[in-house]
């Protein structure tokens, strides 16, 4: 079984959705490994345009079967919700390629509301989450008093465990905003159609073993993991490929690719430390021409310019062997291009192959550039790398070199599938 990975490089939001939907059609199995319904996927497909968060993008293909691994945790309405929008753009047959772990955890209405409670108690330091439940859901999986999908089928073991949250959670925070009999009574319903979805996950790969292409899908990103990230304006799991490796149990010496994608330039969604965010015309114009929003909250996305330590530091960890260079066309209009290069500390130590470990102090840097030209072309939809301009070229080979010489294998030129240059 041959096996590639796709992790996101920056802090999400990078467009992996497209380059999986492409790597999918020639996929057997498609399958998320960590994350929940924070996640989000834009893919324009024949025309038709999908958003996913729970669900692996894998499904737009239709002979891809798809799994939600060990180690997501799944907002059971969400995956229904999901599904059946899918099922009405015409993806008829996702309903029976896609399949979840019976060890992946639930995450409750009940988790989303506690989320809104820690946050607000965080002040001026609040981590911005997307609301979802994901970091609740995640600390009760690590307490060892969660609920895991398997369970729903177990209708007292499920009430029994979905309570005793719910009288945990008011003891610490008294009064809330939730009816858990309302919740039980809604998955007294959802039990009646989850079974079929619930597998067993080292017997379902077993089965696909031999599989020639199977496709892990990131979701969030590397600096948003729970160890390596910008701790503590991270997600709740472990998004590189560590994570990977763990949340679907998959052998690493069957990996063969691992794809790193990062954008042309830089955005981040949340609070939290961005050394090369630009408060100014230029990170409104990439915010505007970039149409910079967040697929599953809607917020504002945070802009700068590409990050060459941040994603030195993202290549280290993650050990890719090709890069995907997604919306290399939003810096069509752009006269000069910055890259940063180093950070200079508030002791003055320069440093170009490392990163800070504490939030503090990455607040405090000082960012190093090297000044691009720019091509004042369009780059939109171009297909083949010898159509893009010469400095649109130069800026990708100022990349790679700037990354060891990993290569920009795959890069973006505009909202479409069909709109990937594929270079040998």
């Amino acid at each position: 079984m041959g096996i590639t990975i796709v992790l996101g490089s920056q802090w999400g939001d990078e467009g992996k959705g497209k380059i999986t939907d492409m790597l999918s059609q020639e996929a057997t199995l498609c399958a998320r490994a960590a994350g929940g319904h924070n996640a989000g996927h834009t893919i324009v497909h024949e025309n038709i345009t999908y958003d996913f968060h729970i669900l692996p993008s894998g499904l737009v293909s239709p002979k891809c079967v798809n799994l939600i691994g060990a180690g997501t945790v799944v907002h059971v309405p969400s995956f229904f919700k999901e599904l059946a929008a899918l099922e009405e753009k015409g993806l008829t047959s996702a309903g029976k390629r896609i399949f979840i772990s019976d060890r992946a955890h639930v995450c409750f209405n009940l988790h989303s509301v506690v989320d809104g409670l820690e946050e607000a108690k965080l002040g001026g330091r609040k981590v911005g989450t997307t609301g979802k439940g994901i970091g609740p859901c995640y600390s009760d999986k690590a307490s060892r008093r969660g609920v895991r999908v398997g369970e729903i089928l177990d209708e007292a073991l499920f009430e029994r465990k979905l309570r005793t949250l719910d009288a945990s959670y008011r003891a610490r925070f008294g009064e809330l905003e939730y009816n858990v009999e309302d919740e039980i009574a809604l998955f007294k319903e959802f039990r009646k159609i989850l079974k079929p979805y619930v597998v067993d996950q080292l017997t379902f790969l077993q089965e696909y073993k031999n599989a020639p292409n199977t496709l892990v899908e990131g979701a969030n990103a590397l600096m948003l993991d729970l160890d390596h990230g910008t701790y503590p304006f991270v997600t709740s799991s472990s998004t590189g490929l560590g994570g990977a490796i763990q949340g679907l149990s998959l052998n690493p010496t069957s990996i063969t690719h691992i794809v790193g994608v990062v954008k042309a330039y830089t955005t981040r969604v949340g609070s939290g430390p961005f050394p090369t965010e630009q408060l100014n015309e230029h990170g409104d114009k990439l915010q505007s021409a970039g149409r910079e929003f967040g697929v599953t909250t809607g917020r504002r996305r945070r802009c700068g310019w590409f990050d060459l330590v941040l994603c030195r530091y993202s290549q280290a960890i993650n050990h890719y062997t090709a890069l995907n260079l997604t919306k290399l066309d939003i810096l069509d209009d752009f006269d000069e291009i910055k890259v940063g290069v180093a950070y200079i500390l508030p002791d003055g130590t320069r440093v170009d192959n490392s990163f800070p470990a504490s939030a503090e102090e990455l607040e405090k840097v000082q960012v190093e550039y090297v000044t691009l030209p720019g091509w004042k072309s369009n780059t939109m939809g171009a297909m083949k790398y010898e159509d893009l301009p010469p400095n649109a070229q130069a800026y990708i080979r100022f990349i790679e070199q700037g990354l060891g010489g990993v290569p920009v294998k795959y890069i973006g030129t505009g909202p479409s599938r069909d709109h990937m240059i594929v270079r040998d």
